[in-house]
C-alpha cells in the first residue's frame, strides 16, 4: 500500500496519449506519422490555460478600476498619466501599431462573406474536410466552432499562409512572414500555434530569406491537427447539429 503522503512513482503517472511516461512526446507514434500526440496535448493545455487565464483577466480588470491612477512613471517617479515620458512612449508603440496595420490592412474579418450553405454543402461537411476547408460557409462554420474552444488561431494562421501564397511583391511577401511569424509562431504571442521542433527549425531556416511558401510545413501540420483533434468534436457540435437541423426543416417546408 502507499502511504497518504508518498508521491506516486514515475511509472504510475498516466498516460494521456498512449504513449509511456517519461518518453519523448516525439518519438511517440501518431495516426499518420507526422504530428507527435504533444502537438493535441499543448493543444488542450491550451484551452484550459485560456479558461483559466480569461477568468484570472476578468477579476484583475475589476480591481485594477481604482487604481489606475497610482502607478508611478519610471523615470520621473510622479502619478500622473500624462507626464512627458509615457506621453513618448504611447506616441512611439501608436506609429509601431500604425505601421503594423498598414501591412496587415483590414486583417482576417470576423465571417469571410460566403453564400448561405446548402444542405447538401452542410451534409458533405460531414463527409470530408476537405470539402469543409475549401468552402467559405463551411470555414465559418468550422472558425465558429474553434472559437469555442479557444483555438480559432490555427485557422487564422492557415488563413493568413493562403493569403500569403497569393502574394507576388517580394517585399510584401517578407513583411506578412514577418507578421505571421510574430502573431502565430513567436514564443511570445499569445496566438502561437502547437507546432513541433523539426517544423519551428524548418521556418527559422526559411526566414533568412521568407517566400510563399515560407510555412508550407507548418501549415501542413496545423490543417492536419484540426483534422484529426478539432474537425470530429465539430461533427458532433451543436453548432454543426444546429445548422444542419435548420436547413432540414427549410428544405422539407418547401
Amino acid at each position: 500500500m502507499r502511504m497518504g503522503d508518498e508521491q506516486p512513482a514515475p511509472g504510475d503517472q498516466p498516460s494521456f496519449n498512449g504513449c509511456d511516461q517519461g518518453k519523448d512526446p516525439q518519438l511517440c507514434p501518431s495516426i499518420d506519422g507526422d504530428i507527435p500526440m504533444g502537438s493535441e496535448r499543448m493543444e488542450m493545455r491550451k484551452r484550459q490555460m485560456s479558461v483559466h487565464q480569461e477568468t484570472v483577466s476578468s477579476s484583475q480588470a475589476q480591481q485594477g478600476v481604482g487604481n489606475r491612477g497610482s502607478n508611478a512613471c519610471c523615470f520621473c517617479w510622479c502619478c500622473c498619466c500624462s507626464c512627458s515620458c509615457l506621453t513618448v512612449r504611447n506616441q512611439e508603440d501608436e506609429r509601431t501599431r500604425r505601421s503594423s496595420n498598414e501591412i496587415r490592412g483590414p486583417g482576417i474579418p470576423n465571417c469571410e462573406e460566403s453564400p448561405s450553405p446548402t444542405l447538401e454543402d452542410v451534409y458533405s461537411w460531414g463527409q470530408s474536410f476537405d470539402k469543409l476547408m475549401t468552402t467559405p460557409a463551411g470555414r465559418n462554420a468550422f472558425r465558429e466552432f474553434l472559437r469555442t474552444e479557444f483555438s480559432e488561431e490555427n485557422m487564422l494562421f492557415w488563413m493568413a499562409c493562403e493569403d500569403l501564397k497569393k502574394e507576388a511583391n517580394k517585399n510584401v511577401i517578407e513583411e506578412k512572414a514577418r507578421l505571421i511569424y510574430e502573431d502565430y509562431i513567436s514564443i511570445l504571442s499569445p496566438k502561437e500555434v502547437s507546432l513541433d521542433s523539426r517544423v519551428r527549425e524548418v521556418i527559422n531556416r526559411n526566414m533568412l530569406e521568407p517566400s510563399q511558401h515560407t510555412f508550407d510545413d507548418a501549415q501542413l501540420q496545423i490543417y492536419t491537427l484540426m483534422h484529426r483533434d478539432s474537425y470530429p468534436r465539430f461533427m458532433n457540435s451543436v453548432i454543426y447539429k444546429n445548422l444542419l437541423q435548420t436547413l432540414s426543416e427549410n428544405t422539407a417546408e418547401s
